[in-house]
């Protein structure tokens, strides 16, 4: 009996532990944030300023590959201003923003920020389902 209870307090001590280490670190916080709006106001304005397309038609498979590469540079662009590569943005952005409550003090702090990250579009940003590609 004595050994089940050990195991259990290990369990559950190990379980506490590795849910302290989840929680994103202020300073990383604050630059995703930042970069996840700077990103979307960038992907907004790319897509509104850009060929039109008639209804239900796509870009040709090159265009495609073209637009994919001119965004790629200028999201490297961007988030090398955060001291980011898009490699990491993209590795640990789901672990920060996972951390909702460090995300919504952050928030909270700068009505500025908020605002501008409430504007941005709830699907795209990978903050209300699961389309886009997540920036």
């Amino acid at each position: 009996m004595s050994l089940a209870r050990t195991i259990i307090g290990m369990s559950v001590g190990v379980m506490l532990f590795a849910g302290a280490g989840l929680a994103a670190e202020p300073a990383d916080v604050e630059k995703f944030v930042k970069a996840r709006i700077e990103i979307g106001e960038m992907m907004t304005n790319y897509f509104s300023g850009g060929e039109r397309f008639k209804e239900g038609e796509r870009p040709s498979p090159e265009r495609m590959r073209e637009m994919g590469a001119d965004i790629n540079a200028k999201l490297n662009t961007l988030l090398a201003t955060h001291d980011l590569t898009l490699e990491e943005y993209r590795k640990r952005s789901p672990e920060v923003f996972a951390d909702d409550a460090a995300v919504k003090a952050y928030l909270k702090e700068h009505p500025d920020l908020k605002q501008r990250y409430e504007a941005l579009p709830l699907d795209r940003m990978g903050r209300g389902g699961n389309t886009g590609r997540g920036y």
